[in-house]
C-alpha cells in the first residue's frame, strides 16, 4: 500500500511538471517583436490599416502581421490563440468573445456607418426608407419574383452580416427559416465586402455595406447609397487583446501597446482625415471621450491600458 501511494504522488508531480512545461513553453512563444492583428475587412479594404500598419511599425519597430477576416472569422481565430488582439466592429460578437473569457482591455476608436446600396432604378422602391421598411421592401419585392429584385449578402458571420441578420430581425423575419435559402433573389458571397460589392454590382442588387468600404470602391461600380439613416446603420470599431490567462503564448504587452497607441489623439486625428482628401469625406469617424461613454456607441475609448512589466 505504501509503495502504491509514492506510485500515485510520482505520477501525480510528473503530470503537473509535464503541464508547468507546456506553459511555459506556450508563454514563451509570444514573439515580442510580432504583433499579430486580425481584422474585419473593411479596415483593410479602406486601405487604412496599411496606413496605420506602416505608422506604427515605424514608431514601434514591431512587425505588425495582419490577418483580413470578417468579425466573426477574427474572433474565431483569436480563440484559437493564433493572433494577439483583433479590431472588430460588431457589438455583440465582440461582448460574447469577452463573456467567454477571450477577450480583455477593448477599447472603441473610431465609427461610421452602414449603406444599404443597390441599383439606381431600385426595383424594390426603397429608397429613403428606414432600413427595417427598406429591407421589408426588398423581402417582399423578391419573394414575388418582381423583375430585377435580388440581395447580396456577405454570408460570412462578419461584423456585416450579423448587422445584417438583425435587421431582418428587427423587420419581422426568421432568417434562417425566411431569408437564407428563400429563392434565387437571395444570394450568400461568403465572401469579404469589397468581393460582396462587386458581386452585388454585377447582379444589380441591393446590398449592406459600410460606408468606408463603399466609398473605396464606389467609382468601379454602378450602385448608388439609397438607405444612408436609421439607427441600425451605426457601425462602431474597437479594439480587443486576446486574455494570455485564458489563450497562452500571445503577445499581450505589445496588444496593449497598439490599443493604447490607436487610442491616442494623434492616431485618432490620422483616422478622421483619412479619405477626405480622395472622397471628400472621412471614411471613419474618430471616437472621444465622453461621447463614446454616452448612447448609442456604449464604449470606453480613452483610459490607457496598462502593460504588465
Amino acid at each position: 500500500m505504501r509503495s502504491r501511494s509514492w506510485m500515485s504522488l510520482a505520477g501525480i508531480m510528473v503530470v503537473l511538471l509535464a503541464a508547468c512545461a507546456v506553459s511555459v513553453t506556450a508563454q514563451e512563444a509570444a514573439d515580442p517583436g510580432v504583433l499579430r492583428i486580425a481584422t474585419t475587412t473593411s479596415l483593410y479594404d479602406t486601405g487604412l490599416l496599411d496606413q496605420l500598419e506602416t505608422m506604427y511599425e515605424n514608431t514601434s519597430g514591431v512587425d505588425v502581421q495582419i490577418t483580413a477576416q470578417g468579425t466573426g472569422q477574427s474572433l474565431d481565430t483569436a480563440r484559437r490563440g493564433d493572433v494577439d488582439m483583433v479590431l472588430v466592429h460588431s457589438p455583440s460578437l465582440e461582448q460574447q468573445f469577452i463573456d467567454e473569457g477571450y477577450g480583455i482591455n477593448e477599447r472603441c476608436f473610431a465609427y461610421n456607418n452602414f449603406l444599404i446600396v443597390g441599383p439606381e432604378s431600385d426595383p424594390a422602391g426603397i429608397a429613403n426608407m428606414t432600413p427595417v421598411e427598406a429591407f421589408q421592401a426588398v423581402y417582399t419585392a423578391g419573394t414575388n419574383n418582381t423583375p430585377g429584385v435580388a440581395f447580396v449578402s456577405r454570408g460570412d458571420e462578419s461584423g456585416t452580416h450579423t448587422r445584417e441578420k438583425e435587421i431582418w430581425t428587427a423587420a419581422g423575419y426568421n432568417y434562417t427559416q425566411e431569408i437564407q435559402d428563400s429563392g434565387n433573389w437571395y444570394l450568400e458571397t461568403g465572401s469579404g465586402m469589397g468581393e460582396t460589392l462587386t458581386v452585388a454590382n454585377q447582379k444589380n442588387a441591393y446590398t449592406l455595406s459600410d460606408i468606408g468600404t463603399f466609398l473605396a470602391f464606389e467609382k468601379q461600380l454602378n450602385l448608388i447609397p439609397l438607405v444612408t439613416e436609421g439607427d441600425q446603420l451605426l457601425n462602431r470599431y474597437s479594439a480587443i487583446a486576446v486574455n494570455p490567462e485564458k489563450v497562452p503564448g500571445v503577445n499581450i504587452n505589445e496588444a496593449n501597446n497598439f490599443t493604447n497607441w490607436i487610442t491616442s489623439n494623434d492616431t485618432k486625428e490620422f483616422i478622421g482625415n483619412f479619405g477626405v482628401e480622395e472622397f471628400g469625406q472621412p471614411l471613419f469617424v474618430p471616437l472621444y471621450a465622453p461621447e463614446c461613454t454616452e448612447p448609442p456607441f456604449n464604449c470606453t475609448c480613452a483610459e490607457p491600458v496598462p502593460t504588465p512589466a
